[in-house]
């Protein structure tokens, strides 16, 4: 299993790396905020019971942070139910706790495949710890009564390590997480992880420390910009040597005619500002012709490059969605001068600056993108 996962995360990283190549792009990693939310998920706590008896729904709540494309921590809080059994008196019991954590996280993908924002599969290793909250744990009481009526020390088979109230333990962790890109924003998230905790969790004395094992499933959203994507400039073409000129014969008569001064035609940079409603990334009819201009620009000067720029207006949302308005946008001209002109990637740069930069003094005209073509 561990050489199948190793050579699939190599496979990953090759297929990231062409795919870097041929499209000349380069992702800057940037250090953000996650949140973490794993609604549904199932607990099976170890114990002398039928498999059946020892399973019970389990939720968690994270908040992470990644330093870098490989390491990460974050504080989550886990619970719902845990289970106990004994399987001679066909006994079981339940009872509630809450588990605060810290986890330290490492990205195998990033690892060992390279940074890539646009990997559709990443795994993760984590291991930590934190506190155990137990409470409610009446039933145990109600079993152990039972257990001793039966047999004929009434002490005997009592539960050992019986509580009552709630009781706070500390316990270690460690787990796989798989996260399935939807978007830059969102990913789909499963984790697997084992808990080890002591001996007085389940309140039966067995003389060794007591496990129980998640199985979680639910939605990871990125907080802000995660990466910042830039395309690599084309090579600038080597200047061509001007030929020599040849000396006209010397006559007497008629005098040379004078050489021709050749003026060199002077190209003007374009620009055009591309402008959208407020919160809208579409390219209006009414626009559209200022990215044909910057297209056939390009076509009439082979040599000619586009700088391609988002925006957002100030007076409206906030950094985080302003951030992702002024990315579609640069991103629509992108993909028109691309697909609808047949504009090569390598004459293309673009960026983009959320509403931190504001070109024009009011405020609605913010709510552009900037082409400049030269």
């Amino acid at each position: 299993m561990r050489k199948s996962i190793v050579s699939l995360l190599l496979a990953l990283g090759c297929l990231s790396a062409t795919a870097q190549e041929q499209g000349k792009a380069e992702y800057t990693f940037q250090p953000h905020w996650y949140l973490q939310v794993q609604p549904v998920g199932a607990q099976y706590t170890l114990g002398e019971a039928e498999f059946k008896d020892l399973i019970s729904y389990n939720a968690q709540l994270g908040l992470g942070y990644n330093f870098c494309p490989v390491f990460g921590a974050r504080l989550s809080v886990n619970g719902w139910q845990s289970k106990a059994g004994m399987r001679d008196y066909d006994l079981n019991w339940k009872w509630k706790y809450v588990a605060p954590a810290l986890d330290f996280t490492f990205n195998l993908s990033n690892l060992l495949g390279g940074y890539n924002p646009q990997r559709f599969l990443n795994l993760s290793l984590f291991v930590g710890g934190g506190v155990n909250f137990g409470f409610d744990n009446d039933e145990a009481a109600t079993v152990s009564g039972q257990m001793a009526a039966r047999h004929a020390d009434p002490t005997a088979e009592n539960l050992r390590y019986l509580w009552d109230g709630s009781k706070t333990r500390p316990f270690g962790r460690g787990g796989l997480a798989a996260d399935f890109r939807v978007s830059d924003a969102v990913s789909v998230g499963l984790e697997v992880n084992a808990n080890i905790i002591s001996d007085k969790y389940n309140s039966k004395k067995a003389c060794n420390a007591d496990w129980y094992f998640n199985a979680l499933a639910g939605l990871k959203l990125n907080l802000g910009k995660t990466y910042t994507k830039t395309v690599a400039p084309e090579p600038a073409p080597e200047p061509v040597p001007a030929p020599v000129p040849v000396p006209a014969p010397v006559v007497e008569e008629p005098a040379p005619a004078p050489v021709p001064v050749v003026v060199e035609e002077k190209i003007e940079p374009l620009r055009r500002d591309v402008f959208f409603l407020i919160n809208k990334t579409n390219i209006r009819p009414e626009e559209a012709q200022k990215v044909k201009d910057i297209a056939e620009y390009l076509k009439k000067y082979p040599n000619s490059k586009v700088v391609v720029t988002g925006y957002a207006d100030a007076g409206t949302g906030n950094n985080r969605i302003n951030d992702r308005l002024a990315a579609q946008r640069a991103d629509v001209v992108v993909k028109a001068l691309k697909e609808q002109y047949n504009i090569a990637a390598e004459r293309i740069s673009y960026d983009s600056h959320g509403s931190r930069v504001q070109p024009f003094a009011e405020n609605d005209l913010n709510r552009v993108t900037i082409c400049i073509a030269e």
